[in-house]
């Protein structure tokens, strides 16, 4: 699933996404963005989509009544301090938007892990999580191993397999340092995760191995954050041995 921004087509109109079934096609379009590129502006979608800033408003202004968005206060990924005067809003996806984003059964899965635990023991839950992310890993290391060696090249490439699995991730490179933040605007697992944070823990052991180096968990959807950020010093990246994932 792609949600990244694209530039708008030439023609546009403020009732365009807005009549018929059109109207909740573009909401989940609207809504999927959001996740994937969040926090974002109803200039930034209009243009993404091609309808005009009042149409996208409209929209935004439902998905917020709904409770699968809110404002957020205008800072970056990285932390940084936002800016003086009036910026525009910019929103990012609820929990409640997550779980209407979400194909995933939370609740049997929820339960299978609790019976787990029950029966083997916390560790038990721990070797689950690694086992289950082992699939991704082993399938996205040739894609990472294609990107050669450049950094910054694999990190995108890792982004753009997460995106295709559902987790709407953009990697993010932090101006003047040698880090790139990866970014995951959406969590199938989400609200498992929050109760069984050794799925956040096991898919961030996955990543430092498919990027071979130390990576840093600075936020999750489970914990409460708005996006999953992954801090990746890029200068320091040791590409795994042809073989290897």
């Amino acid at each position: 699933m792609s949600t990244t921004l694209v530039d708008a087509p030439a023609h546009r109109s403020d009732h365009d996404g807005e009549t018929g079934d059109n109207d909740e096609s573009t909401r989940d379009r609207v809504l999927q963005i959001v996740a994937s590129d969040g926090p974002v502006t109803a200039a930034q979608l209009a243009r993404g989509l091609g309808l005009t800033t009042a149409a996208i408003r409209r929209h935004l202004s439902v998905l917020e009544g709904a409770g699968r968005i809110v404002v957020h206060e205008p800072t970056t990924c990285a932390g940084q301090p936002a800016p003086r005067g009036r910026p525009a809003r910019r929103y990012i996806v609820t929990g409640r938007g997550q779980a209407a984003l979400s194909n995933s059964y939370p609740e049997l899965a929820g339960q299978a892990l609790r019976l787990i635990e029950e029966l083997a023991g916390r560790e038990a839950v721990t070797a689950f999580a690694e086992r289950r992310l082992e699939d991704l890993e082993r399938r996205h290391a040739p894609t990472l191993a294609a990107a050669g060696t450049d950094p910054l090249a694999r990190v995108q490439a890792l982004a753009a397999g997460l995106t295709t699995d559902g987790y709407a991730a953009t990697a993010r490179p932090i101006p003047g340092m040698a880090t790139v933040q990866l970014c995951q605007g959406h969590c199938p697992v989400q609200q498992v995760a929050a109760e069984f944070p050794e799925l956040c823990e096991a898919e961030t052991h996955v990543f430092s191995r498919l990027l071979g180096v130390h990576v840093q968990r600075l936020s999750t959807l489970a914990a409460g954050g708005h996006v999953c950020t992954t801090n990746i010093p890029i200068g320091a990246l040791h590409v795994p041995a042809e073989g290897t994932p």
